[in-house]
């Protein structure tokens, strides 16, 4: 059974031992971040998500890693094992065949309602991420929902948001290809503000889509409902003719103004740099919802590792893997992976078995086309590389290619704008040059002498024995 809202998936992951909770009073400019941090810096099968139930100055707990601080923690949300195959075939499945929200007649989200000169976003503990480099408070898991002027389609996606007084934000848009940024060039082109709402504190299968990169035409609320195997319920906003999750915890509703920007940043990005400040959109907050002690849920980023590299890597994992197998037919695929050191995002490794001359330079040279600005390395291994192990990644490189022959630059290519050796900081998102991508054949291209290890019966039999050893 699909969980009921947030709080039921918090006392699950409770009683997993996935979560703990800090009951001493913590700083919400601070604290919250550096003891995430210090989580986050564990071995990844050790992290567990964080409820803060004491913040300073503020009446509601913080929530953090509820979505992706370990796969456990992320199977978890999906209800599933932790393994990757089940995690991948879950997205497959979910991808292919998204069930549509649905329209309910209440939910939580509006037991409290305030408009005009009550509303008051610094009544919240939004947290501050990146002490005293940060600007100021960001909400970091807000689920921005917009339509298509044209079209009704719904967009789903997480842009963040920074604080800049109690009735307004900033969102970072970070490419013009978003879809909420598309959106927001139409309601331009027709000098109408666009209607937007935010939900925070949702079921994790939400966070899940809206993080994901699926294509403009499907609703990421189709996808969540596929995820979490029933549709999602949604209740029509108080101020804006837009639809929310009923069982949020917070709603903002509100518009963006066509033509008007101001500086925001700058903030710690997954790049694990300082990015901004950029001169980007104000969100105008017309009405909050709230449940009565509502749990303000928020996503952890800055340098990886973190919550928002995990939460990347496995939805686009699903993603590549689809678009390879699926939608291109490229048959020997076995697996592939964005490490969290480049962000979930400018990595790719991909394990395959050739089956034919050629094979290898195919896959290189369509891997990154499902998304223009992705991945500025791919590197194809043989199929006995385990792409996930760092070790085995590095002797795959070390010995099995040939810089002169291998290496391959593909110039021109859409860049990772927030990537800071694209452009120096003070060059405008929006006008960054095109970049380049390097494509690595890393598979062995004749008969390679046998492994020098051991025969694994002989290194079976000692694992047997471990204890007779006496070591």
């Amino acid at each position: 059974m699909p969980y009921k809202d947030l709080r039921e998936y918090l006392e699950v992951l409770t009683g997993k031992g996935l979560m703990k909770w800090v009951e001493r009073e913590v700083d919400k400019d601070w604290e919250v971040s550096c003891i995430a941090r210090k989580v986050f810096q564990q071995e990844p099968e050790k992290r567990y998500a964080l409820g803060f139930k004491r913040i300073k100055g503020h009446n509601s707990p913080v929530v953090v890693g509820t979505v992706a601080a370990s796969r456990d923690v992320y199977a978890a949300a999906l209800e599933i094992s932790p393994g990757i195959d089940q995690i991948i075939s879950k997205w497959e499945r979910a991808l292919s065949n998204p069930i549509e929200a649905e329209i309910v007649t209440g939910g939580v989200c509006k037991e409290v309602e305030e408009k005009g000169k009550e509303v008051n976003l610094n009544r919240f503990p939004v947290p501050t991420w990146t002490p005293e480099k940060d600007p100021g408070p960001y909400i970091t898991a807000p689920c921005m929902i917009t339509k298509d002027p044209e079209s009704g389609i719904r967009n789903v996606g997480i842009y963040r948001m920074q604080v800049k007084g109690a009735d307004r934000t900033g969102i970072l848009w970070d490419l013009p290809s978003q879809h909420a940024a598309i959106h927001f060039a139409k309601y331009e082109a027709r000098q109408r503000p666009m209607p937007a709402a935010v939900a925070i504190g949702v079921d994790p299968v939400i966070l899940m889509a809206a993080a994901a990169k699926v294509p403009l035409d499907v609703d990421e609320l189709a996808v969540a409902g596929a995820l979490r195997g029933q549709a999602i319920p949604l209740v029509k906003c108080e101020t804006i003719d837009l639809e929310v999750p009923a069982t949020a915890e917070l709603i903002l509703e509100g518009e963006i103004i066509p033509g008007e920007k101001e500086t925001e940043g700058p903030f710690g990005e997954y790049t694990g740099y300082m990015g901004g400040p950029y001169e980007l959109p104000l969100f105008h907050i017309k009405c909050i919802t709230h449940r009565k002690d509502p749990v303000y849920q928020a996503l952890h980023s800055q340098m990886p590792p973190s919550e928002s590299s995990l939460l990347r890597q496995i939805p686009e994992e699903a993603n590549v893997y689809k678009h390879l197998v699926h939608q291109l037919k490229i048959p020997g695929i076995i697996d592939v992976h964005l490490p969290e050191s480049g962000g979930s995002y400018a990595i790719l490794w991909i394990r395959m078995k050739k089956m034919y001359p050629g094979h290898a330079q195919q896959v290189l040279s369509t891997a990154w086309t499902h998304h223009p600005a992705f991945a500025k390395w791919i590197v194809v291994t043989d199929e006995d590389v385990d792409i996930r192990n760092p070790f085995m990644r590095e002797w795959a490189l070390s010995w099995r290619v040939e810089p002169r022959k291998d290496v391959h630059i593909l110039p021109n290519t859409s860049s990772l704008l927030l990537d800071p050796s694209a452009a120096p900081p003070d060059v405008p998102l929006w006008e960054r040059p095109l970049s380049s991508k390097v494509l690595i054949d890393a598979t062995k291209k004749w008969k390679y002498t046998d492994i020098a290890l051991p025969p694994s019966k002989y290194m079976e039999k000692v694992e047997e024995d471990w204890k007779k050893y006496g070591l």
